[in-house]
């Protein structure tokens, strides 16, 4: 079995592809494949089913689908190769051996390329690496902007593959051979100025230097043409290097590719710079450039000036060792500084790797900025205060050639001079740890043609709006990044001799660079350590942050700087979000924990925000970094219990809220506890869709905070926030509930209260009958109906008897089940409660149609249709229309049956229930099986196997 992207998206057996039916379900096998082993959840699956305004039932459209494609998976064995399409949550992961999808052999095959010494292996790996493509990446599949964005990074990889062979058949003198390979690509990708620089210098060096200087022309011209711009310094070079006729020797390992000129031409002793890997902003795009003026002239401050030479300034610190990762944000940075005199922000959390990204990106360019490199850490987050403005002008003003008596003493004075010195120079400027855009702005240089690199743990929206600033976000590095940086420390045969131990201490110290480094100094300098011995260390999160600490650096103390710069209110409201015990919050709850209203909650929100202490998700949402929750729980343990108590009865209130509003009617739960506190503010949910939403959303939430109810001892708000999930439990009951559900009958039987167990059991047993596991389910609901009893309550025995019932019948007990149903009508009926009156209903008509009676099954059908109104719960009435049309057909009434079975199937899909669209299609093909009813026949076989 294989799985491929590079092409059209298929899914490959022993005996030919798989039907994957229409674009939408091949787009959805697209997105997971894309995030193999790594759930993708239902809100990322649809941006990339729809680009534009999804449709109110796309979700279910996803669940149509995604049940589609499980059942092709479970026809193909692909169990047999370790292939699982599972549910988790709100997500569906596809958990698939990555030796089967096409995509991840071509990043292998890439890296052992890598690896190779030898021009000719590298060229073979690369030869087969390029060979998986089988026509543009992702064909077939629709055009939602995840989608688009990852064949175009596919393609962009695809292209690299490309340019590297290149290089590797002219490291072996076959310029002929890359001529060829990058004819082809340039045809395809006019406008890629590093093919094109590759291919004149392929075709000039094979004696064509005709065909490489037109090969110029021609780029420049459409360059021009289609997007108004000169061509980069990387086809400058080129183009500048045959004219001279001095292409200079092929290195092994370059392809030949020619050192690059400056702008401003080579200056005696200089050292060769390396070719920038992303064309960069330069304005000056002469083949000839002639030396610029000197930088006193260009200045127009001569007086300030003693003897500027014309070496570079450049106070830039070394190159971060051992830096992993960050292709797309250094590419950010690139396309970023490409606008006239840009700023560039690069924000995140402290401890992820700002300044190393900067200090990267300023060392992969020198030739750049032929004027000079200034560096400035402004120290915004230090505990020695920040920066004096003067001092940092002054350092500024010396390295550029000014007097030491001419610097001007006001900020602003120098500020003006310095911005007058830029004005002609191409410089770059980089303004490390920057508190507020105040500090910044005096700092900025003068010159177009100059670029400022400022990072930030805040998100300085002020430089946004004031000088365009264009923000580079960087959040935490990937596992695989994670292990790259400890193999950088370590050494790759300590880290390879345990990659699983090095996966997981780099998930532990979840991502973050800082954390990254400070682990790996601790393994390295005790080299008898084993990696899985840190980690078991780094799993107890309660000494977690004191292993993430080594000498006066670590994560608390990076953090405790960010804290100290908050006013009150956001301290006490960090603080209390680290009591959390889910991972994601919204501002209710935020407002909960913290004992506060949600206004004020929004207000401390943004300024955490804004300091990257939490990460908005979504609108109105918000996470916290594993590390970052660490250590807002110890700033006030004090106070765990009581945000504990807090956030459980806030869930409390919204679920109870949630389930009058999915199911209006319906008896309440359970009685609220004695010593229950209700927040401030509850959530308001629209519609049903609306709730159901958000059960599904905070399923995880709700179940850690149940499991964290349940170790603190407070098992009356354990069972009763699983329990208040019903809703869900009901719409998805094979979606694995029993274990969650299992931990309620624990803390109901712990709290010995029969009332609890008794609907917990009744709830339980359902699950257990829908997931076939009758003789389960059987033993616990025979216990239920008494308890409900002894705790007086009538509802919930008529509840438990019907599921009861339920088992019975499956057990072949028709009449012991009719009887019980019937029994619990009656109940529901003196209690005046018609929603458990119409379940009860329910059941009994499709009992009574099991059992032959068709007639009455359709008398209790109409009858429990008669009790509810039109808007009842969507689901019941699906099942009560499909029993309807069932006993119609028995009746021989089958135009009516077909019409009633039809509509339930309608009504099902619409409300994306697919247990009742499948309920009510299954009859509906058998009865439109006659060539009568062909039409009807197809048609209900296609909405079936989902290919509507």
């Amino acid at each position: 079995m294989e799985f491929r992207l590079l092409g059209t998206v298929s899914v490959e057996t022993l005996t030919g592809p798989l039907p994957l039916g229409p674009a939408k379900r091949r787009s959805l096998l697209a997105a997971l494949l894309l995030s193999p082993n790594t759930p993708v959840t239902v809100g990322r699956l649809t941006d990339s089913l729809w680009d534009d305004e999804p449709p109110l039932h796309a979700r279910s459209v996803i669940q149509g689908h995604v049940s589609r494609l499980r059942t092709l998976l479970v026809g193909a064995d692909a169990e047999a190769y370790g292939v699982e399409l599972a549910t988790v949550g709100d997500a569906y992961v596809l958990r698939l051996p990555e030796t089967l999808l096409d995509s991840q052999r071509f990043e292998e095959l890439l890296m052992l390329a890598r690896e190779q010494r030898s021009p000719a292996d590298t060229v073979l790996m690369l030869k087969e690496a390029l060979s998986l493509w089988q026509g543009p990446a992702l064909s077939g599949v629709l055009t939602g902007p995840p989608l688009r964005a990852a064949a175009h990074s596919l393609e962009e990889s695809r292209l690299a593959t490309v340019e590297h062979l290149a290089r590797t058949y002219g490291a072996l003198g076959e310029h002929h051979r890359a001529a060829a390979l990058l004819a082809a690509e340039t045809a395809a990708h006019p406008l890629r100025e590093s093919l094109a620089a590759a291919l004149m210098l392929a075709l000039y060096r094979v004696g064509r230097q005709s065909e490489a200087l037109d090969r110029f022309h021609r780029t420049r011209r459409l360059l021009a043409d289609e997007l108004g711009v000169d061509p980069g310094p990387g086809l400058a070079d080129a183009y500048a290097l045959i004219l001279r006729g001095e292409p200079g020797p092929a290195e092994p390992g370059d392809g030949g590719v020619p050192e690059p000129v400056s702008a401003t031409g080579p200056r005696p002793g200089a050292a060769p710079t390396a070719v920038p890997d992303q064309a960069a902003p330069v304005r000056n795009t002469d083949p000839h450039p002639s030396p610029g003026p000197a930088p006193a002239a260009r200045s127009g401050n001569a007086a300030a000036l003693t003897a500027v030479d014309d070496a570079a300034a450049d106070l830039l610190p070394r190159a971060p060792r051992g830096f992993h990762g960050r292709g797309p944000e250094l590419a950010a940075l690139t396309r970023a500084a490409a606008g006239e005199a840009p700023v560039c922000l690069v924000t995140g959390p402290a401890g992820v790797g700002k300044t190393a990204l900067a200090l990267q990106w300023a060392h992969r360019s020198p030739a750049l900025f032929p004027d000079g490199r200034l560096f400035a850490d402004l120290r915004g987050f230090s505990e020695a205060g920040e920066a004096a403005l003067i001092d940092v002008l002054r350092e500024f003003l010396l390295a550029l050639g000014v007097a030491p008596r001419r610097v001007p003493e006001s900020v602003q004075a120098a500020a003006a001079l310095f911005r007058s010195l830029t004005d002609q120079r191409r410089l770059l400027v980089i303004l490390d740890n920057a508190r507020d855009s105040a500090t910044v702005r005096p700092l900025l240089p003068g010159g177009s043609d100059c670029v400022t690199l400022v990072t930030s743990r805040h998100r300085l929206e002020g430089l946004i709006a004031s000088d365009a600033a264009r923000p580079v976000p960087l959040d935490t590095l990937e596992p695989h990044d994670g292990t790259a940086l400890f193999a950088g420390v370590l050494g790759e045969e300590r880290v390879h001799a345990e990659p699983v131990a090095a996966r997981r201490l780099a998930e532990l110290c979840g991502g973050l660079p800082l954390a990254l480094r400070v682990t790996a100094a601790r393994l390295a300098g005790r080299p008898r350590w084993t990696l899985a011995a840190l980690a078991d260390e780094l799993a107890d999160e309660r000494s977690r942050l004191a292993y993430l600490d080594v000498d006066d650096t670590g994560v608390a103390a990076a953090l405790r700087l960010t804290v100290q710069h908050l006013p009150p209110e956001a301290v006490h409201q960090f603080a209390r979000l680290g009591h959390h015990p889910g991972g994601h919050f919204d501002l209710y709850t935020a407002a909960a924990l913290a004992g506060t209203d949600p206004v004020t909650a929004t207000a401390a929100l943004e300024r955490l925000a804004a300091a990257h202490l939490v990460t908005e998700t979504a609108p109105g949402h918000w996470v916290l970094h594993d590390l970052v929750r660490l250590y807002a729980r110890g700033l006030d343990p004090a106070a765990a219990s009581e945000a504990l108590a807090c956030v459980l009865d806030h869930y409390i209130a919204t679920a109870l809220v949630v389930a009058d509003t999915a199911e209006p009617g319906g008896e309440p739960c359970f009685v609220l506890p004695d010593d229950y506190r209700r927040p401030s503010a509850v959530r308001d949910f629209a519609d049903r869709t609306a709730a159901m939403r958000w059960l599904a959303a905070e399923r995880d939430d709700l179940a850690l905070a149940a499991v964290a109810a349940r170790a603190a001892g407070l098992d009356d708000r354990a069972w009763r926030i699983i329990l208040l999930q019903w809703p869900q439990v009901v719409w998805r009951a094979r979606d694995s509930w029993s274990p969650l559900l299992e931990l309620a009958l624990d803390s109901a039987r712990a709290g010995k209260d029969a009332y609890a167990e008794s609907r917990v059991l009744t709830l339980l047993g359902w699950v257990l009958t829908e997931e076939g596991r009758t003789g389960e389910a059987a033993a616990l609901l025979e216990r239920s109906p008494l308890l409900a009893r002894q705790a007086g309550d009538p509802l919930g025995e008529a509840t438990a008897l019907i599921n009861l019932a339920v088992v019975q019948a499956e057990l072949g007990e028709l009449d012991t089940a009719q009887e019980g149903c019937a029994q619990a009508v009656e109940l529901a009926r003196t209690e005046g409660d018609r929603h458990t009156e119409m379940l009860a209903l329910q059941h009994l008509a499709r009992m009574q149609l099991t059992a032959g009676r068709p007639e009455d099954a359709l008398e209790s059908a109409r009858t429990a249709l008669d009790l509810g109104p039109e808007h009842e719960e969507v689901a019941r009435r699906t099942l009560l229309l499909a029993v309807s049309g069932e006993a119609r057909v028995a009746l021989g009434e089958e135009d009516e049956g077909i019409r009633l079975l039809d509509r339930a199937a309608t009504e099902a899909e619409r409300a994306g229930y697919d247990e009742g669209a499948v309920r009510a299609l299954g009859p509906l093909l058998r009865v439109t099986a006659r060539a009568d009813h062909r039409r009807r026949h197809e048609e209900a076989l296609r909405r079936l196997s989902g290919e509507g």
